[in-house]
């Protein structure tokens, strides 16, 4: 009950018959983020976070273009102020929301 295998083919795909080219890779950019809150930057985190529905510190490294320790930063100020709240508490990563009926 013993099969026998059939001697592979080149067309059957087998290892020796095309190895695989290695690419060199993609080279990701230096991202040019702040690390300085200015005004500008100070200005436009005010403006546009509380208007953002979810609020973590990817999103605003991501949107506004700062560093992560800023855009940690920038989250307790805003949370300080009641302009943001919490729904999330991890160690991982805090998610925030903005407030409704706020105090504007």
């Amino acid at each position: 009950m013993a099969k026998a295998k059939a001697a592979p083919t080149s067309s059957s795909g087998g290892k020796a018959a095309k190895k695989k080219k290695w690419s060199k890779g993609k080279v990701k950019d230096k991202a040019q983020h702040a690390v300085i809150l200015d005004k500008p930057t100070y200005d436009r985190i005010m403006k546009e976070v509380p208007t953002f529905r979810f609020i973590s510190q990817s999103i605003l490294i991501e949107r506004l273009k700062v560093n992560g320790s800023l855009a940690r930063v920038a989250i307790r100020h805003l949370e300080k102020e009641g302009q943001i709240k919490r729904i999330v508490h991890h160690s991982g990563q805090l998610i925030y929301t903005r407030s409704t009926g706020g105090t504007d």
